[in-house]
């Protein structure tokens, strides 16, 4: 029965790996990524509601330093131009009326700098979250040894597995944070 809550622990730890990941992808770097403008909400006239931009358009990277999105529905072309623009990402979109090109300009020093600590704060969020699963976990083998159902010996055994798992998952989250980071710093 332990094994299954080890088993969970881990997928909850991987969780939290692949969450900080995918935040860290909208970070924008030195080249250009769909992903920077996946997940901008697009408030749409049309359909008077909010969506993501990858449910409205498909994005592609042409090249390095250039973005394009293509709307599958051409209504919608000036509420996306407008929230890449209002999107705080130092973007100035430019529409033909048919495709919206996003040229990505050189990141400067500060800029950098800035996203190196947008970056760290990602990083201290999956921690949180990894401190947040290593409680649960804790909290799910104190209340078995409470009811009997494990002894104090694997209560100490267990401890020490999700301690293992949490600090494995910090180095981890580092490393993911790091290299990120090293992109973004890169010239």
């Amino acid at each position: 029965m332990t094994d299954e809550y080890i088993s969970a622990m881990a997928d909850d730890f991987e969780g939290v790996a692949a969450h900080l990941k995918k935040e860290l992808a909208t970070i924008r770097t030195g080249r250009a990524t769909p992903q920077l403008l996946e997940n901008i909400s697009v408030q749409v006239a049309a359909y008077g509601s909010s969506m993501p931009m990858n449910q409205l358009a498909t994005i592609t990277a042409p090249d390095a330093r250039s973005l394009v999105v293509n709307a599958w529905d051409k209504s919608t072309l000036i509420d996306i131009e407008r929230a890449i623009a209002n999107a705080h990402l130092g973007l100035n979109p430019g529409s033909d009326g048919q495709i919206i090109r996003v040229p990505v300009p050189a990141l400067t020093g500060d800029r950098r700098q800035e996203l190196v600590k947008k970056c760290g704060i990602f990083c201290e969020e999956a921690r949180i979250r990894g401190r947040a699963v290593r409680k649960e976990y804790n909290d799910i083998f104190k209340s078995m040894e409470n009811d009997k159902d494990i002894t104090e010996d694997e209560l100490k055994r267990l401890l020490e597995q999700v301690q293992k798992a949490t600090d494995a998952n910090k180095v981890l989250l580092g490393d993911v944070a790091g290299a990120k980071e090293k992109e973004v710093l890169d010239v």
